[in-house]
């Protein structure tokens, strides 16, 4: 069954001076979304963290992830660019955004945070990582809209064809990441959110997400196309294949420490 990529306009309407994409749209719920679930999931804990900050801490992941995810592209995807003009980095209306910089900047904006509120820096980011599918969810769906992310040729027997790329059958990858990524993720992290609400062993959520996305994403790569300027990295793995690795190895260290620290 093969489908045609529906034309949708990545510009939802234009100010004139300014345009409104889904992409941004994308951002914005989930983070609004996010906080809305964070506060939810806070007060089922018994309000550890007080909602006035939890407040002021949705500006400090906005800046993480916008500034995280924008240096990280940068440096991540367009080395060479940044090496020979580094203030393109300041560029932002250049576009480009990555999930491990956003991932490692709203993580260094939840420390900074936390210590700053006297905060549990890990059971802010057990939170932080249940709603974090949302986010990869509607940004997924965003670059399948943009056609961004393609998938590589196949003949399997559910496929799809991007018109304005060219007209061979593709995986849908931006879906199966939304579905994997966002959805299955989602789900197992509210699972074990609800498992371990009450042994309060903070950490072991965070260890999760990072060893599953690292997995998903690791996966799902296999089946996209590598970046054009970028290509295969040694002929083998892509850039976003090597960049989910530590996530996995972390994420994998975070389980780990929290199943000894039970057993002791």
């Amino acid at each position: 069954m093969i489908f045609i990529q529906p034309s949708i306009d990545p510009v939802i309407f234009s100010l004139g001076f300014i345009d409104i994409r889904w992409y941004s749209l994308a951002y914005i719920a989930g983070l609004i979304l996010g906080l809305t679930i964070i506060k939810r999931l806070n007060k089922s804990y018994g309000y550890l963290i007080d909602t006035n900050k939890l407040d002021n801490f949705f500006i400090w992941a906005v800046i993480g992830v916008i500034l995280g995810g924008r240096v990280g592209y940068v440096l991540f995807y367009q080395t060479n660019l940044f090496i020979n003009n580094p203030i393109y980095i300041l560029k932002i209306w250049k576009g480009g955004m990555s999930f491990h910089g956003g991932l490692l900047g709203i993580i260094l904006s939840c420390y900074i945070f936390c210590k700053i509120n006297k905060v549990n820096f890990f059971y802010l980011s057990d939170l932080i990582a249940i709603v974090s599918p949302i986010g990869l969810f509607f940004g997924r769906l965003a670059n399948f809209i943009n056609t961004e992310l393609i998938g590589k040729p196949t003949d399997f027997y559910i496929s799809i064809i991007y018109p304005t790329v060219d007209n061979l059958p593709r995986h849908p990858s931006q879906l199966y990441e939304a579905f994997l990524e966002g959805l299955v993720l989602f789900i197992i992290l509210i699972f074990f959110f609800i498992y371990n609400k009450h042994k309060r062993n903070y950490g072991f959520i965070s260890g999760v997400f990072l060893f599953l996305y690292g997995i998903f994403r690791f996966l799902v790569e296999f089946l996209r196309e590598p970046d054009s300027h970028l290509g295969l990295i040694l002929n083998i793995v892509t850039m976003g294949q090597i960049l989910s690795l530590p996530l996995i190895i972390f994420g994998i260290i975070f389980m780990l420490k929290n199943v000894y620290r039970k057993n002791n």
